[in-house]
Parts: C-alpha cells; sequence; structure tokens
C-alpha cells in the first residue's frame, strides 16, 4: 500500500485501481491523522487544521462527519463490521495503518537523506538514484488550495525535500559526466529558490562540467546581483570560494593545426559536382585551307 499526499491524495494498493479522496476537508484531515499517526491528533488539533480561518458554530457534528468520511476511505470492505484503522481514544484520533504502508512523503525523506550521505561517501551513481526516486514521490504539491498554519508548515518541508533532491541529483550527474541531467536539475532547483545559493552552485557546477566556465562565471554574477538587488548582501563565502576556482581554472588551448590535407566533404562533393558537369564545351579548332 502507498499513500500518496502530494498531488492527488490517494490510497495505492499493487492490485487495483488507485481510491481516491475528493472532499477537500477530509483530504487535509486524512493527511494529518497518517503523518501523526504514532501518537495521533487530537479533536481540537484537526478541527483547526480543517478550518483554519474559524470553527463553524456546529463544529463538533461537522468534524464527526468529516472523520466519518476519512474512516470510509481507510477501511477495507472485506473486514468485519466495526473493524476499522481509524479509532477514536482519550480525545484523539489514531490511525492505525498496515506495517507494509508507505507514505510518499516519508519515502521521500528518507531517500534525501541517504542521498546526501551517499554523495558525501562518493557512490554517485547511488545518490543520483535515490534523488530522482525522491522526486518522483515529490512530484506534486501538498494540498495546493488549502490555508493554514499546519498545511503551509508541510508545504515549506515538501519544497525543502524537493530542493534538496535536485540539488544531490544535479551534483551526483556532475560527478558522473551527465551533464544535459545536472543542469536540468540545477535549472528547476534555482527555479523553485531564485535566492538559495546552493542552488545557484550546482548549476556553476554543471555548466564548468560541461566545459561551460565562461557561462558558470556569469551564472555567479546573475546571483550576485540577485543578491544584491533583493536583499542587499553579497554571495557567500563557498559561494565565492568556487567563483575564485572557476577564475583559476585555465582555459583549454585550442587544438594545433595539422598539416593533413583534409578529405573533401562528401555533402560539399555533392553541391559542387553538378558545376563541374555544366562546364562549356571548348570550341573546336578552325581549319586551316590550303594555299
Amino acid at each position: 500500500m502507498l499513500i500518496r499526499l502530494t498531488g492527488l491524495v490517494a490510497i495505492e494498493h499493487e492490485d487495483g485501481a488507485p481510491q481516491h479522496l475528493s472532499s477537500a476537508q477530509a483530504q487535509v484531515a486524512f493527511a494529518r491523522l497518517v503523518l501523526e499517526r504514532s501518537a495521533g491528533t487530537s479533536r481540537d488539533q484537526l478541527a483547526d487544521t480543517i478550518w483554519p480561518d474559524g470553527l463553524p458554530d456546529t463544529w463538533a457534528s461537522a468534524l464527526r462527519s468529516v472523520v466519518s468520511r476519512v474512516r470510509a476511505f481507510v477501511t477495507d470492505p472485506g473486514q468485519g463490521p466495526g473493524a476499522t484503522p481509524l479509532i477514536a481514544q482519550g480525545g484523539r484520533y489514531v490511525l492505525r495503518l498496515p506495517a507494509d504502508a508507505a507514505v510518499d512523503l516519508e519515502a521521500a525523506a528518507s531517500a534525501v537523506g541517504e542521498a546526501g550521505e551517499a554523495l558525501a561517501a562518493g557512490s554517485h551513481a547511488v545518490a543520483q538514484q535515490l534523488a530522482a526516486g525522491a522526486l518522483s514521490n515529490l512530484r506534486g504539491s501538498f494540498l495546493p488550495d488549502h490555508e493554514g498554519e499546519w498545511a503551509q508548515g508541510v508545504r515549506e518541508h515538501v519544497d525543502e525535500l524537493r530542493i534538496s533532491a535536485l540539488e544531490t541529483a544535479s551534483l551526483a550527474a556532475s560527478a558522473l559526466g551527465e551533464e544535459h541531467h545536472a543542469l536540468r536539475w540545477a535549472d528547476e532547483a534555482v527555479r523553485r529558490a531564485p535566492f538559495r545559493e546552493s542552488a545557484y552552485r550546482c548549476r556553476m557546477e554543471a555548466l564548468a562540467a560541461a566545459g561551460n566556465r565562461a557561462e558558470a562565471l556569469r551564472c555567479y554574477q546573475q546571483l550576485r546581483r540577485v543578491l544584491a538587488e533583493e536583499l542587499g548582501i553579497d554571495p557567500a563565502a563557498e559561494t565565492q570560494e568556487l567563483y575564485l576556482a572557476l577564475l583559476r581554472t585555465p582555459t583549454p588551448a585550442p587544438p594545433a593545426p595539422t598539416a593533413a590535407v583534409r578529405a573533401v566533404d562528401p555533402v560539399l562533393m555533392g553541391i559542387f559536382e553538378p558545376l563541374a558537369l555544366t562546364r562549356l564545351p571548348r570550341p573546336a579548332p578552325t581549319p586551316v585551307r590550303a594555299a
């Protein structure tokens, strides 16, 4: 079982179609119950999450209705009557998931951590694979239409996980010589976090690895201008050190000319050949008359 909280909230089973939860209020309640399942969620916390702008007059009965929707969503129809993984005890709601259940956000967080460790250890292929897997689990947004402090806090956590995965994937790809993927991931990191220096450093490294040192230096100047204009600060020491290292990198010399005669391009031969065939014939010599 895989529970998706990013994108369309759903429960996916290997042997069946995904189950989707259509109610927006039930989605946010389900998300909080899933992420806090170890200790449970109090009734008041759940109500404040569902109605962040203020509780309705009949919020207690409305909350029971939302919880009933979630309970129907998570209960296996094949189980006996009264058997449900969502129970109320001690003023809290507790969701008990199967031992083999996985949650996309939790799987992504674990993969990002392991990817960072693999990158630090020099296992670049493993780091790239783990980071790419985390990005796959984070391909959607977390409850984008729901306001409130709790939902916003989770969104910020998801954004941080996504940027970290993009940076790790980019650095690993640069080390593996996969410049296209490295630059693609770095570009996305910069687009999502335009003031994040580590994202710009990934882009500089990807450009340098691809042999575009001038573009890498221009990327630093772009960052310096953005930070100065928007925040009034200079790039961090780590970013400046990378810039200076790029400046010190010698420009590769152009290849020396060779004395060998290059073969004629057959395409050019095809172009010039008709010209040779259309030459005018030489005039015939004038006959000499006998005296």
